[in-house]
């Protein structure tokens, strides 16, 4: 109960500050930026059929639970050309069934950690050099981890540091935030990429990235989780280590300045030390023991696989469809168990109906696991998200609706809206509706 008055107090002094900001006048220098965002979920899902339970099921009956996260946002331009970012953050909360029993969870802020009190952390800080190819200039707005400035629009980049690999790879304009867009975590990017990461989401490494005209090339090298969805992380050659390659192209279709497509693919590899599914399968046949994924752990397996996504842009009205897989041979180590995945969306500009900044957004999900995956669930497995006892499979398919309302000044209100049938991949259990109030303030 203090956690929750404590969280509410925030909010609150949060809110002055962004109805006062722009007497404030602290965020904007050609030298640095500085803004800082919250967002508050509390989410409830109904009463849903059961026909069993198992240790990483999502719970039929249960109360509502809520997430809250805050970040910092510091960007600093060291030299020409050079920036640091450094984000605090802190994140508290629990997640519906203590964040299991959905491979497309419902919040995209909850994280898969045992303490609900609120925690700081660092969530980035890294360095990024750009090395300009052109003349060619462009105005970069103020925002979060942005200096308001005029730059060379074709560059070379070098970043190196603690990120989220999100922040520069699958990046869509309209599923890709759950603090301001869909909530779902198969909405916000490839659902079958397992993105090296740890429990909250980020990663230590590299990244290159070759931006020329509408064109740009980039690949990354990162840490992966020292176990599956753990908070540390490691990096050993060929043994442990997570690596992206993307490609991709804006306005590859344009028919005038309101109507344009942007196209992504990328291609990633992970080794880590996982487990594989089959060969849990068969150590449990022959002891007549349900299997258990971690016995078969070894260095150096791999899982491989890659992604592609459309953004298409009528005016105002944006779509999204993507699609992903990975091989679905070995555990999956640092995101959710999806092994296939299509995602498709719609975001409607509130000025259509004459209410400016706001949004109305839908999406569907169909997401899908290997045959090697199917089986060791079906056989009693568990993963660290799902897991049922069994499996009567069948695709895990979700509907999600939200209305993003514009309030005050930068404070934004949106009741959410999903529809998951067959939860984790089980068609004994569900389907379960799920709503959510998302609070967001921006500065």
């Amino acid at each position: 109960m203090k956690q929750i008055q404590l969280i509410i107090l925030f909010f609150l002094l949060l809110a002055n500050l962004a109805l006062a900001q722009d007497s404030l006048q602290l965020l904007e220098s050609k030298k640095y930026t500085i803004h800082a965002q919250a967002t508050f979920i509390p989410q409830y899902h109904f009463n849903f059929k059961s026909k069993y339970t198992g240790t990483n099921s999502l719970i039929d009956t249960e109360p509502i639970k809520a997430s809250f996260t805050s970040t910092l946002f510091f960007a600093f331009k060291a030299f020409k050309n050079t920036y640091l970012i450094f984000n605090p953050e802190v994140a508290g909360g629990k997640g519906l069934s203590q964040t299991l029993g959905v491979a497309g969870f419902p919040n995209g802020e909850i994280y898969r950690v045992g303490d609900p009190a609120p925690q700081p952390f660092i969530a980035r800080l890294y360095l990024e050099q750009h090395f300009p190819l052109s003349k060619r200039l462009e105005k970069i707005e103020d925002g979060a981890n942005q200096i308001k400035e005029t730059r060379p629009q074709d560059y070379f980049s070098f970043i190196a540091g603690k990120f989220s690999i999100s922040d520069f790879f699958d990046f869509s304009d309209i599923c890709n935030d759950p603090r301001s867009q869909f909530l779902n975590w198969s909405l916000m990017g490839s659902g079958a990429w397992d993105y090296p990461a740890n429990t909250r989401g980020y990663t230590i490494g590299t990244a290159l990235g070759f931006v020329y005209h509408n064109f740009s090339v980039r690949t990354a090298l990162t840490t992966v989780p020292i176990e599956a969805n753990g908070p540390e992380l490691e990096f050993k050659w060929q043994k442990a280590m997570g690596s992206v390659i993307e490609f991709s192209k804006k306005k590859l279709i344009t028919l005038n300045h309101q109507v344009y497509s942007n196209a992504t693919v990328g291609f990633f590899l992970n080794k880590a030390n996982m487990g594989n599914y089959n060969l849990a399968i068969a150590a449990a046949l022959a002891t007549a023991n349900a299997p258990n994924i971690i016995s078969t752990r070894e260095y150096g397996r791999e899982k491989k696989g890659w992604y592609i996504s459309l953004d298409n842009h009528f005016n105002k009205i944006d779509q999204y469809i993507n699609y992903s897989r990975n091989d679905g041979q070995n555990e999956t180590w640092a995101f959710t168990e999806i092994d296939r995945s299509f995602a498709t969306g719609l975001r409607f500009d509130g000025d259509l109906w004459k209410q400016q900044k706001d949004h109305l957004g839908i999406a569907f999900v169909a997401n899908g696991l290997s045959a090697a995956h199917q089986n060791y669930l079906a056989h009693g497995g568990y993963g660290f998200i799902i897991g049922d006892g069994k499996l009567n499979y069948a695709q895990e398919k979700i509907i999600e609706l939200y209305y993003s309302f514009h309030t005050l000044k930068n404070i934004f209100i949106t009741p959410d809206y999903q529809f998951i049938l067959n939860p984790a991949y089980n068609k004994d259990r569900g389907p379960v509706h799920v709503v959510a109030l998302r609070i967001h303030i921006d500065l």
